[in-house]
């Protein structure tokens, strides 16, 4: 629940991170890709199969704009769904039982989406009409009637939970949400359904719903971080991941008629998610282990774990298995890689790619497979970040470096692909991805540390990766900058103030700079998790507000003296543009460099090609004249 904003001394490296022994590190030339080069490449997520299997609907950015689209299960050439060229489509799911298509948009990036049906005779009907309430697709019911969505038209501030009649798109009210519970699942029957409750946020508590007595029952006994995950096919018990006397949250069986529980799954790592196929032949999980993707998928009737293709340097991600459990479809992607849709056939072990999502005028080897290093920060806690060299870099040509910083608070960087960072890398710019304390997926201790410390110790975080940099024979010591978004670009904002010195320049990309107005002025569907924003951030409305104001960049920009970049779009419901105009106006007042980046047409994150194409190509010509000190 800390995801708001999606917002040195000795080392310790992981052995992939460096040559063995008997091996040498040699440096080599690349070749230099242009941003239109690199924004090529397409990105394609989703993937429901239609109901006879033959097709896949999936979202991709092909046009520059994220549409939706149909590709055929055996493979070849994708069939435009949906051609918007302002606000962005996503597809949803095909229906069950024919052809037709859910799919949601907003407006710009405004968040404030609605949900689209699209017929066999490709008339688009808008399903959630009312003006500015945001809708959210939650899933089909299993006897393929209806599906489920969440609706805040009745109070902005909660989701209500509503059952759609496929037939004649009568929509019922199930559950008047007043006390902003989570939506957490329903069972087959439609007896039950799952919610939460956020406490703070790392903790939440765990209801199960009946829907004939309306009584709720909580599951946790102690205050923990609970999460639903699915109910068993006969809808007799409740799976949810917990992190109750651990540092990482694993998997549980409840009863619901005995309320008994049985841990069924626990690793070194973080389960992500756990969930069962249709007819519940497969349960499938992932495990966040180290910022990679773990999948597996066990036959429930044999406790076999299917053996999944071998991919090198490869993630599997997004597996989702078709209703009759015949065939699954996923993901495969790396740092150095752009995911790519597969097929596979569960009984044959028959697998088809059915994307090349690379631009094929840029060599594979040309980019860079991220690995993962560890430092000790100020207090030696081990900070563990993602590690981009240049394929250039050398001792004899040591090249300039970035701290990258994660969204949040609470994110997380992962070994996945990011556009940005390969065309930085690229260029010439090493990048360490820091995971400072408050990152998940390292431990609930770990992800508790920044609680009313921002601005301070996963500061001290980033700063010691610089420090680690410094150390590096390949870095040129003297050029190493900051960079990040939402919460990220916050520390970038926090660094320049605070620290002045430390970092050369700094890219602040939709970053919060007035704690005070960010967290007063939250979005009204966040009402729910609010309580738990103020027990992280502090309250703005109490003595709080002190602290608020004194980690806040713009109360102290005229501390800044290093070049400053700030990207913002206008429609951006998290960080508002007024928190970039204002920073960007009072470090123009220290007669330092600053350029400022605004898209009206984009949120919180660019998701549009021209957009993306614009912002990074500014970036790097920024960073080649204030931080490597040549413009290419």
């Amino acid at each position: 629940m800390k995801h708001f904003f999606l917002l040195f001394t000795a080392i310790a490296l992981i052995i992939s991170c460096q040559p063995t022994k008997d091996q040498k590190r040699v440096p080599r030339e690349v070749n230099h890709y242009t941003v239109e080069q690199f924004m090529d490449n397409e990105s394609v997520f989703g993937g429901s199969f239609s109901s006879d299997k033959s097709k896949l609907l999936i979202t991709s950015n092909r046009t520059g704009i994220y549409n939706v689209y149909t590709v055929p299960a055996e493979g070849g050439e994708f069939t435009p769904i949906t051609n918007s060229d302002s606000s962005s489509v996503y597809g949803l799911s095909f229906f069950p039982e024919d052809e037709r298509i859910l799919f949601d948009m907003d407006n710009n990036g405004d968040e404030v989406f609605h949900i689209y049906m699209m017929d066999i005779d490709k008339k688009i009907t808008e399903l959630t009409t009312d003006e500015g309430a945001r809708a959210v697709f939650y899933g089909w019911s299993y006897d393929k009637k209806s599906f489920f969505y969440g609706y805040n038209n009745r109070d902005q501030r909660f989701m209500d939970f509503y059952r759609m009649n496929v037939e004649n798109f009568k929509s019922t009210l199930i559950y008047q949400n007043d006390q902003g519970h989570g939506f957490g699942g329903i069972s087959n029957d439609q007896k039950y359904m799952a919610l939460t409750k956020v406490i703070n946020t790392n903790d939440n508590d765990l209801y199960i719903y009946e829907f004939e007595t309306k009584e709720l029952t909580k599951i946790n006994e102690v205050l923990a971080s609970n999460s639903a995950q699915d109910f068993s096919v006969d809808g007799k018990y409740l799976y949810f991941t917990t992190d109750e006397g651990s540092e990482f949250s694993y998997l549980v069986k409840y009863n619901i008629e005995t309320k008994e529980k049985e841990k069924v799954m626990e690793k070194n790592w973080d389960i992500a998610y756990a969930y069962f196929s249709y007819g519940g032949k497969y349960m499938l999980t992932l495990i966040n282990e180290d910022g990679s993707n773990v999948v597996e998928v066990k036959n429930t009737e044999t406790e076999e774990l299917i053996d999944f293709p071998e991919f090198e340097n490869g993630d599997i991600t997004s597996v989702r298995v078709s209703r009759d459990e015949s065939m699954m479809i996923f993901y495969v992607g790396s740092s150095s890689t752009p995911s790519n849709l597969y097929i596979y056939n569960i009984e044959t072990k028959e697998y088809k790619q059915l994307t090349e999502v690379l631009n094929e005028e840029i060599v594979k080897d040309d980019l860079v497979t991220a690995c993962v290093i560890r430092y000790n920060s100020f207090d030696d806690l081990k900070i563990p970040s993602i590690y981009y060299l240049p394929h250039q870099a050398s001792v004899d040509k040591p090249v300039p470096a970035l701290v990258w910083v994660h969204g949040g608070p609470g994110g997380q960087s992962r070994q996945s692909y990011r556009p940005l960072l390969q065309y930085l890398v690229n260029h010439g710019y090493a990048v360490l991805a820091v995971n400072n304390r408050g990152s998940s997926g390292y431990g609930k201790t770990f992800y508790q540390m920044d609680d009313k410390n921002h601005g301070d110790k996963d500061l001290k975080d980033c700063i010691a990766g610089k420090d680690w940099l410094m150390k590096q024979a390949e870095i040129d010591s003297t050029k190493i900058g900051i960079i990040g978004g939402s919460y990220g670009g916050y520390m970038v904002m926090a660094a320049l103030t605070f620290a002045p010195e430390e970092f050369d320049v700094g890219v602040n990309i939709f970053g919060v700079t007035n704690w005070v107005r960010t967290v007063r002025n939250i979005p009204p569907w966040w009402e729910s998790f609010k309580e738990a924003l103020y027990k992280e951030m502090g309250d703005p409305y109490s003595d709080d507000s002190v602290r608020l104001y004194n980690i806040s960049p713009l109360f102290h920009a005229e501390n800044v003296t290093k070049p400053l970049m700030v990207l913002q779009g206008a429609q951006d419901p998290r960080v508002l543009k007024a928190e970039s105009d204002e920073i960007v106006e009072a470090v123009k007042k220290n007669n330092v460099p600053v350029e400022y980046v605004l898209f009206e047409d984009e949120g919180h994150g660019f998701v549009k090609k021209e957009n993306q194409i614009e912002s990074y190509g500014k970036i790097l010509k920024f960073l080649d004249k204030y931080l490597k000190g040549s413009e290419e």
